[in-house]
């Protein structure tokens, strides 16, 4: 009984697991799938489940107006789409635990696109924890590592990848924010009108590249790609998703994206449980930008 006056605080710090668990998969699953092909298998498998869940809840019923409409597309085209694509990317040049800390710049690049295009105001507070998030994240990403040597592409490379990706989610969280604003659409519904859209977008852009798909599936590992592809959409998007929405309903939203930041945190504890060295700097520097995201939000 206890628990349940905090379960919204454990739906965030779930969803934060469960986000730093699909790091760790989507990197194993991007050595043999492209990226943008991995971006579109699980947006596909997600919309699948959003729908029948919506479908079974009666949850198709919210009018929305066309400009907003269009609003979300966008979102989900932005966030999702490119957003999505290039956080595969930066997973493979960086690994799951820098990865996973640059994704923590998304709230402070929200609350200054908030800034900027919704009138939204920072208190000094919110600015100190701006600064101090990117001071810890660039405190980490810095470091030079033994592991560094084994990735297929650059550091820099990595780093541009992850603040693309950073900025589309913080773009696309601003324009649902506004489209929430402004009408009554449910979160459940936003989550698949966005999916959905990055669907579309992603095989828009798989056509003008004349990428095949699927030619993994040929290979001795298809049964394990897809069995792992198919975990983590479930786990990694739509029941963490789910529980995303679940943190925003019950418990303060400040509160929320503080735990839901915490994802690097369990990516450490992940890495530390594989046996995998990891610094005193990245330790630290992973606390100090979950405490930057706490001063943003003001939760202190």
């Amino acid at each position: 009984m206890v628990m349940a006056g905090y379960q919204g605080e454990l739906a965030a710090l779930s969803a934060a697991f469960l986000w730093a668990v699909a790091a760790l998969l989507f990197e194993q699953i991007g050595r043999r799938v492209h990226s943008l092909e991995i971006n579109l298998l699980k947006g596909i498998i997600a919309s699948i489940l959003f729908g029948i869940t919506l479908a079974v809840i009666g949850g198709f019923g919210t009018q929305i107006p066309l400009p907003f409409l269009l609003l979300l597309i966008a979102s989900g085209a932005l966030g999702i789409g490119v957003g999505d694509t290039a956080y595969f990317e930066t997973l493979q040049c960086l690994g799951v635990r820098r990865s996973l800390l640059l994704s923590v710049l998304a709230p402070p690049m929200a609350a200054i696109l908030g800034l900027i295009f919704l009138q939204e105001t920072l208190s000094l507070t919110s600015w100190l924890g701006i600064f101090i998030t990117i001071a810890g994240v660039a405190w980490v990403i810095s470091e030079q590592t033994p592991a560094d040597s084994g990735r297929t592409c650059a550091l820099r490379r990595g780093v541009i990848f992850g603040l693309v990706f950073a900025l589309c989610q913080a773009g696309g969280g601003v324009i649902s924010r506004h489209v929430f604003s402004q009408t009554t659409i449910s979160p459940l519904e936003s989550a698949f009108i966005r999916l959905l859209s990055g669907v579309a977008i992603l095989i828009v852009w798989l056509a003008f590249r004349r990428q095949k798909v699927l030619t993994w599936a040929r290979e001795k590992s298809a049964g394990r790609i897809f069995a792992l592809l198919m975990t983590v959409s479930v786990f990694g998007t739509f029941i963490a998703i789910w529980l995303q929405q679940v943190s925003f309903k019950f418990t303060d939203v400040a509160v929320a994206q503080t735990l839901l930041a915490t994802s690097p945190l369990f990516g450490l504890l992940i890495s530390a449980l594989r046996g995998e060295k990891t610094s005193l700097r990245a330790v630290l520097g992973a606390v100090i930008a979950t405490l930057g995201i706490s001063l943003l939000f003001e939760v202190f």
